[in-house]
């Protein structure tokens, strides 16, 4: 398994509010918004951060999302790890498979793959 990408999850009061204070300081600019979670990006895209207000189907809000090349396999190695997934395997309406685990400290991970 590969990781692909780590996102920084900020959880937001105002999404609106949030965009304008990473845009206008960082000169960020915005690559995803879905109403609830939008990512944001520096010129090259190699650098996102993502502003979410609250996860749209799972109970909690993670603190990090991890790309991965096989979800499947990281959710195999997760369980057999003895880690608590709070967010089950789950294919989403907006094309990505994704599980949440707390990882001991009590962070919450997002692991995905695009479909």
């Amino acid at each position: 398994m590969r990781v692909r990408r780590v996102v920084p999850n900020l959880t937001v009061a105002d999404l609106d509010g949030a965009r304008h204070a990473y845009v206008e300081t960082l000169g960020l600019a915005e690559v995803m918004n879905h109403g609830w979670i939008l990512t944001l990006a520096d010129a090259d895209r190699g650098h996102q951060i993502s502003l979410m207000t609250r996860d749209l189907t799972a109970p909690i809000n993670p603190d990090v999302s991890v790309e991965v090349d096989d979800v499947d396999h990281a959710h195999t190695a997760a369980v057999s790890a003895g880690l608590r997934i709070v967010h089950p395997l789950t294919d989403e309406e907006w094309g990505v498979r994704r599980f949440f685990f707390e990882d001991p400290s009590g962070n919450v991970v997002n692991v995905l793959s695009h479909r």
